[in-house]
């Protein structure tokens, strides 16, 4: 496997930047509709029938599947983010080369194993609520939960595709060169979502009376 000659961190290409002009559009525009999901839910919670899901005798105040769902997606970021970093000493002609470029593979690699992992638990924590009798239709409160929780997780779902193809790009010998590109958007992507995820989390598992106080802080 061989390097192409060039510093692609220091001079991107017109292509490379409209990319990234491309991806910063979509994160705007995915902020924009969980940001009205939030409100929602911020609105919806003030209601009489709402059963948060995260007071002390509901399944999210103790669940620890939750908190390590967290650190898989904690993680994947992080793998991404040194495959990230190690891709452009790749092309900037580095010592030990290959072995840079072995630890951007199996940072890449590492990477997908973690969020899918996240989304595994993802499923799995769906299936424990369902089963406890907290399935979507129980309660308002459970409604939101699913939905903004299968919405993030597809939002994921569509980054493992991205990151697909810079394995496969990898897998074929290709110069770390070219697939520093996708590695560079995939991270970008990955870094959003797991902020996302941290401010979800925050939502969902926040107590009825931080509920109420932001509530009347937004004038809800």
């Amino acid at each position: 496997m061989t390097s192409l000659s060039g510093n692609w961190a220091d001079s991107p290409s017109s292509e490379q930047k409209q990319r990234r002009t491309g991806i910063r559009i979509l994160l705007v525009v995915i902020s924009s509709l969980f940001f009205l999901f939030f409100v929602a839910y911020m609105i919806r919670a003030q209601l009489s029938d709402w059963e948060h899901l995260s007071a002390p005798w509901k399944p999210l105040e103790q669940s620890q599947l939750l908190r390590l769902n967290t650190l898989w997606l904690l993680l994947a970021s992080v793998c991404i983010q040194y495959a990230r970093v190690q891709s452009r000493k790749v092309d900037r002609g580095e010592q030990e080369h290959q072995k840079i470029y072995g630890a951007a593979s199996f940072s890449l690699l590492s990477a997908g194993v973690f969020a899918m992992l996240f989304l595994a638990g993802q499923l799995l924590l769906w299936q424990q609520l369902t089963e406890l009798g907290y399935g979507v239709a129980g309660n308002p409160a459970n409604s939101f939960f699913f939905v903004l929780t299968g919405l993030h997780g597809l939002h994921l779902a569509a980054g493992l595709a991205l990151w697909l193809r810079a394995v496969l790009r990898v897998a074929q010998g290709a110069p770390m060169s070219i697939a520093a590109t996708t590695i560079d958007l995939c991270a970008i992507y990955w870094h959003y979502l797991l902020a996302l995820w941290l401010l979800l989390y925050a939502l969902l598992t926040s107590s009825p009376e931080s509920y109420a106080a932001f509530a009347r802080m937004c004038g809800l």
